[in-house]
C-alpha cells in the first residue's frame, strides 16, 4: 500500500493527549468517490477543537524525529470523566482543504472531476490523501490554487448560514462576536454587499481597525467602559435580535442579551414583570472561552440561548440552498471569501510542541495553513 500520512489525536487513559503521524495508505474511491491529493488545509480553531480540545499546550512536549515525530501534553484531570468516550479513539482531524483530484471512482460525476483542483469538505483532511463523495467537492475555476480554495467551505458556509438562519427565523438584524476574525470579516463584507445590519463585538482597539476599514458601521469594543451603552444603542439602531457568538464562556452572551432587552424596552409599551414582549436569540457557535456561561436572567422571558453548529444548518437545507450557497462561495473566493495565512506548516511541524503552541493561540489576524505535501 503506497504511504499516505494522517494526523491522529489520542486521549490516553493516564491523562496524556497524544497527537502523531499514522500512515493510512492511499484511499481506493468508491463509484460516486474521488481521491484528493491535498495540498492545503487551513487549521481552524472547530479543527483545534478536535485536535487539542482542552489539553494544556502551553506543557506540550514533542519526541521523535520526522514522521516519527508525537507530541503530548496533559490533560485536565477534572475533565476526563467528561471526556471518557474519547479515551483510547485515534481521532482524525480536519473539515475542509484543497488539492488535486488524482484518482476516481467509475461514475461519470467522478471521473469529470480527474485532474481537477478541488475544495472539499467532511473530515479527516489533515492528510496527505483523501477520498469523498463528489458531493464533497468544489471545484475552483481556472486560475485558483488549493491555497486560495483552501479555505471554501467552514468560514464562507457559517457567515452564509448565519444571514440565512437570521432570515428564516424573521430576524432584520444580527449580532457576531469575534468579529475581527477571517469569519467576522467574511460576514462583514455579506452584510455590506446584501444591505443587512450587522453588530460587531470585538475586544481590542486593533480590531476595530481592522472592520473600519472594510467599511463597518457598527463596531462595540467589550473592553470599553462605554460597552454596554455601545451595544445597546446599536441594538436600538438596528433592531438586531439575533446573536451569534463565538467565545460561549463567560458573560458575553448575557450581555448581548441585557442590552437587546434594554434595547427593546425604549419602544414604549405597557409595562410586564415579564419583561418586553421582543424575542431575543443567542447562539453559541463557538468556544473560544471554555470558562462556564453565565447568565444573570435580567432579560425577561422572550429570550433564548442555544448550540449552533453549520452541520446542523446544512442538514436541514436540502441541496437546493447548498448548490446556491457552494455556487456563491465559488464566484466571491477571491474577493467576499479571500482567505489570508501568516504562516504555512508541514504535518510533521504541526507536531512541533513550540509551532503547537503558535497555531493554538487563534489570535485574530494569524492564521496558518497546513502543506501536507511539505517536506515529506
Amino acid at each position: 500500500m503506497p504511504s499516505a500520512l494522517q494526523i491522529q489525536s489520542t486521549l490516553l487513559e493516564n491523562g496524556t493527549l497524544q497527537v502523531a503521524l499514522a500512515d493510512v495508505g492511499i484511499p481506493t474511491p468508491e463509484a460516486n468517490e474521488v481521491v484528493v491529493k491535498i495540498e492545503a488545509v487551513p487549521i481552524n480553531p472547530s479543527d483545534l477543537g478536535t485536535l487539542f480540545g482542552p489539553a494544556d499546550i502551553s506543557q506540550a512536549e514533542s519526541r521523535g524525529e520526522g514522521a516519527a515525530t508525537v507530541l503530548s501534553a496533559p490533560f485536565p484531570a477534572e475533565l476526563m470523566e467528561r471526556f471518557e468516550g474519547r479515551v483510547g479513539q485515534a481521532l482524525t482531524i480536519g473539515n475542509e482543504g484543497a488539492g488535486v483530484v488524482v484518482a476516481a471512482g467509475s461514475s461519470d460525476e467522478a471521473q469529470a472531476l480527474l485532474g481537477k483542483t478541488v475544495a472539499l469538505f467532511g473530515g479527516s483532511i489533515f492528510a496527505q490523501y483523501r477520498a469523498v463523495p463528489v458531493a464533497m467537492c468544489l471545484p475552483l475555476s481556472e486560475g485558483t490554487s488549493a491555497k486560495e480554495g483552501a479555505s471554501s467551505f467552514v468560514n464562507p458556509l457559517t457567515s452564509l448560514a448565519m444571514v440565512e438562519t437570521m432570515k428564516m427565523e424573521g430576524h432584520k438584524a444580527l449580532v457576531h462576536t469575534a468579529a475581527a476574525s477571517n469569519l467576522g470579516q467574511m460576514l462583514n463584507k455579506i452584510c455590506l454587499a446584501d444591505g443587512i445590519e450587522l453588530v460587531n463585538i470585538v475586544r481590542k482597539q486593533e480590531q476595530v481597525d481592522i472592520l473600519k476599514a472594510l467599511g463597518a458601521k457598527y463596531i462595540c469594543n467589550s473592553s470599553s467602559d462605554t460597552f454596554m451603552a455601545d451595544l445597546t444603542d446599536a441594538l436600538h439602531e438596528t433592531g438586531a435580535t439575533i446573536a451569534f457568538d463565538a467565545t460561549g464562556g463567560g458573560q458575553l452572551a448575557d450581555q448581548i442579551l441585557t442590552a437587546m432587552e434594554a434595547a427593546a424596552a425604549r419602544t414604549p409599551a405597557p409595562y410586564s414583570m415579564y419583561g418586553t414582549d421582543v424575542f431575543k436569540q443567542v447562539y453559541l457557535y463557538g468556544n473560544l472561552d471554555l470558562t462556564p456561561t453565565i447568565l444573570t436572567r435580567a432579560y425577561g422571558r422572550a429570550w433564548s440561548l442555544t448550540g449552533w453548529l453549520l452541520t446542523y444548518f446544512l442538514a436541514k437545507i436540502g441541496p437546493d440552498k447548498w448548490n446556491e450557497m457552494c455556487g456563491r462561495v465559488a464566484r466571491e473566493l477571491k474577493t467576499t471569501f479571500a482567505s489570508q495565512y501568516t504562516q504555512e506548516v508541514s504535518l510533521v511541524e504541526m507536531l512541533d510542541a513550540d509551532i503547537a503552541r503558535q497555531y493554538n493561540q487563534k489570535t485574530t489576524g494569524e492564521k496558518y495553513l497546513l502543506c501536507p505535501q511539505k517536506g515529506l
